[in-house]
């Protein structure tokens, strides 16, 4: 049976402009530069550089429906005097920075020069190798990856050449061939492992006393070496504790990864614009947002002399009714985003001044420590704005500060109480546990353990777990792998 009822729903949906508008706020600069270059392509109703001072448009946005539906528009209905105007537009500055993430249209430059495996290829040249020879040698430097590493199984290779070169071949004839490859530079390439990558390296160095028991050590006591097991290779190989320090001295001038530098000069070139610079004059911060080519827009002036036609005009045709729905929409769409423009200007200015008046003392003074704990949420009541509009503006933005270029999420983190009580950011106490690691006796590292007693002997009780996630957080190795001798 069907039944037909009456029911009343409450809902809240963004608008197409609010939509644009929270696309904008997340926009870095460089990305932002490429958006209003694309705005002023597609409507031709917007413009750059300074208008005339007569005939300008009012830059309030006061039409509430979609610009879009161009259906629903009745050209009877359109009062062409709101958009002819004389106030004067108010002058605004835009930003300019690097991509975010999530930017479909990338055109970053790539540098030139020759690829990788082409500069492989390029030494092969001068080897004398038969046709079979050849397509191995030119198939394992195919297989070498940017880091400079074959990492597949001879008899994988084998098989592969089998099917796809039609080159029968076995496993020792590809092995004789893979040791023509350990000779192209940079040395080390085409190794399999880390242990082969240093031991080539080492074999095509001068044979010096040091030399030749890193030699042995690589190739005879690799994993007590990785492990630093120093006391059981001064037994091993029955030497003194100054000749191991000077074989261990040989071995960290090595390149564990050889093809990485070569490899990384045909990477995107990528940079980094600050959306923002914080200055210290006399003593007080102050705040400037980056206004980088920014472009003066306003609306086209020929938009303006078609309404005047179309207002002047006694018998007006259904084409010229059609004209002027079609210049109205362009007109909304120009001083929509004129005014949305500003508005992201507004938005990143109040959200970056309440997080430089937060964290005060750390952009006075440049220690971490003084970092006090801060969240999205901390900002967002700050400056009455929803924590999704403070995390665009922190996720990809970037600021220049007086010590160095940062990127604005780096200011938020977590907190915890110390023993007395008082909220700490989790920062500092990174901060103190990587100074704490810095200044220990290398020969003797501080085991996590030892690491939660100090910090808790400063006024932070945390856990040895925590330390442990703390520690890897910043990217230091446990105890045992900082050992030196």
């Amino acid at each position: 049976m069907l039944k037909q009822y009456l029911q009343f729903k409450l809902s809240q949906k963004l608008s197409p402009q609010q939509i644009q508008l929270m696309k904008l706020i997340q926009l870095p600069t460089q990305a932002f530069e490429q958006r209003l270059k694309q705005e002023l392509e597609e409507n031709p109703a917007l413009e750059g550089g300074k208008a005339d001072n007569d005939g300008e448009y009012d830059s309030e946005f006061d039409n509430a429906e979609d610009f879009n539906d161009s259906e629903s528009i009745n050209a009877d209905d359109i009062n062409v005097d709101e958009y002819l105007s004389d106030d004067e537009i108010p002058d605004y500055r835009t930003q300019a920075n690097n991509y975010s993430n999530d930017d479909e249209d990338r055109t970053m430059p790539y540098a030139a020069g020759t690829s990788f495996t082409q500069h492989l290829i390029n030494q092969l040249n001068t080897y004398r190798l038969d046709d079979e020879e050849r397509e191995i040698a030119e198939f394992l430097v195919g297989s070498v990856d940017e880091s400079g590493y074959i990492r597949r199984e001879l008899s994988d290779i084998m098989d592969d050449l089998a099917f796809t070169q039609n080159v029968y071949t076995t496993e020792e004839k590809i092995e004789d061939v893979l040791k023509i490859v350990h000779q192209l530079d940079p040395a080390g390439v085409g190794a399999r492992s880390l242990q082969e990558c240093l031991s080539i390296q080492l074999h095509r160095r001068e044979k010096t006393q040091p030399c030749e028991l890193a030699i042995n050590i690589i190739d005879n006591a690799f994993d007590q070496f990785t492990k630093k097991h120093y006391k059981k290779l001064i037994q091993k190989f029955d030497i003194s504790e100054a000749q191991l320090k000077e074989a261990i001295s040989e071995i960290e001038h090595l390149n564990p990864k050889p093809g990485g530098s070569y490899a990384g000069n045909n990477r995107i070139v990528e940079h980094v614009v600050p959306d923002f610079a914080i200055k210290i004059v006399d003593g007080e911060l102050e705040l400037t947002l980056n206004g980088r080519n920014a472009p003066e827009l306003h609306v086209s002036r020929e938009y303006n002399n078609m309404l005047k036609g179309y207002k002047d005009t006694k018998d007006k045709s259904k084409s010229q009714k059609d004209a002027v729905i079609f210049i109205k929409q362009k007109l909304d769409a120009a001083k929509w985003f004129i005014e949305a423009i500003k508005q992201r200007q507004q938005t990143l200015f109040v959200t970056m001044s309440a997080i430089m008046h937060y964290q005060k003392d750390y952009f006075l003074t440049g220690d971490e420590r003084n970092l006090k704990p801060m969240i999205l949420k901390d900002v967002a009541d700050e400056i009455s704005m929803d924590v999704s509009t403070v995390s665009r503006v922190a996720n990809s933005k970037y600021v220049d500060t007086p010590y160095g270029t940062k990127l604005i999420k780096e200011f938020f983190s977590e907190s915890m109480k110390n023993d007395q009580g008082e909220d700490v950011s989790t920062r500092e106490i990174k901060k103190i546990l990587e100074t704490v690691i810095e200044e220990e006796n290398k020969k003797k590292p501080l085991t996590d353990e030892t690491l939660a007693t100090i910090l808790k002997e400063k006024g932070y009780p945390i856990a040895r777990r925590t330390v442990a996630k703390y520690r890897e957080q910043l990217d230091i190795p446990v105890a045992r792998l900082r050992k030196k001798i």
